[in-house]
């Protein structure tokens, strides 16, 4: 029988709700470190709205 593993679906979660960021759903970004920022503001964003 087949059983979905828990993380993957955390993880497609959270991808989703990186895709509505305007910033994350094109790679407009030139440097990997400037990414990386991207994606901590995102969830830093993403945590704030939750409280």
């Amino acid at each position: 029988e087949f059983e979905p593993i828990h993380k993957r679906w955390i993880i497609e979660r959270t991808f989703s709700w990186f895709d509505n960021d305007r910033r994350l759903c094109r790679n407009y970004e030139l440097l990997m470190e400037s990414s990386e920022n991207m994606v901590k503001l995102s969830a830093i964003k993403l945590l704030l709205n939750k409280i």
